[in-house]
């Protein structure tokens, strides 16, 4: 063996530093993954009621007129890529997708690595914004979205809105889905089965202008939610690997180490032994 001991001590404690480093990003992605997942039922619930409360105005608005609403012509898509690194193929997976989306107009973007890799494919990203560090801070992302699809809807810059997110299921990993956010396709919205239309302090229009905004801040934070969950999944996927090939390292060093130090051991002897034979000739 040519290598000494004391380099390969050094190659094993930089690599056990490493895999500190690893464990710790590994349980960070971890507890924030189970934070959004609690916090999805609770936006489930929000959104159901505020589905069944669209359902309800519907009624009192009347049959909707034949043929449905215009089909939108000119769409913003709302992507969740990857706030950090170390999440895989996290962002290539949802800009993949987009190629799907028929009429795209323009692009905004969550998640800073994700726009570095919507730069590299040479996508043009007319708005953008960081995802949240914590789970708690979605519900204002939510808001700032929101701002930025009215802007463009008032000035005629767009007429339909769909969001791209990744959604993590076990056994299967990471799988973007798409839900349509603007015009509403109102087959979502079933009318209460008892037929009674509610009592209303506002106009049917101004209380469904209202339940449309709560609605599309809800299926915004709710895509936020699964695409900061899933990419913490992923994360913690990606550490769970690296984890396994750290450990395979430092037990091919710690063979080589304990090859080296026997080694060293049989020099050391076979020095010894010389000395004594050369001072009792």
């Amino acid at each position: 063996m040519t290598e000494r001991l004391a380099d390969i001590n050094a190659r094993i404690a930089g690599i056990g530093q490493v895999g500190a480093v690893v464990n710790a990003l590994r349980g960070i992605a971890g507890a924030r993954a189970q934070q959004a997942r609690m916090q999805l039922a609770a936006v489930d619930r929000y959104t159901a009621s505020i589905t069944a409360a669209i359902g309800e105005a519907l009624v009192v608005m009347g049959p909707a007129p034949a043929g449905g609403a215009r089909p939108a012509s000119r769409v913003a898509a709302v992507v969740f890529c990857a706030e950090q690194g170390f999440a895989g193929a996290f962002s290539a997976h949802v800009l993949d997708a987009l190629p799907s989306v028929a009429c795209m107009q323009e692009i905004l973007l969550i998640g800073t690595r994700g726009r570095m890799e919507a730069a590299e494919r040479r996508l043009s990203v007319r708005w953008a914004d960081a995802m949240p560090s914590h789970s708690a801070g979605i519900p204002k992302l939510g808001h700032r979205i929101a701002e930025a699809i009215y802007a463009r809807i008032v000035t005629g810059e767009i007429d339909g809105v769909v969001a791209l997110y990744s959604r993590w299921r076990p056994r299967h990993g990471v799988q973007v889905e798409r839900v349509m956010l603007f015009p509403l396709d109102l087959a979502n919205f079933p009318h209460p089965r008892d037929g009674n239309k509610p009592l209303l302090n506002l106009t049917p229009e101004t209380l469904l202008r209202n339940l449309t905004a709560d609605y599309v801040h809800a299926q915004l934070c709710k895509a936020a939610l699964h695409a900061f969950a899933a990419e913490n999944e992923a994360r913690m996927a990606a550490m769970a690997g690296a984890h396994g090939k750290i450990e395979q390292k430092l037990a091919a060093l710690t063979l080589v180490q304990n090859v080296v130090r026997q080694e060293e051991i049989t020099s050391e002897i076979a020095e010894l032994a010389a000395g004594m034979m050369a001072s009792h000739p």
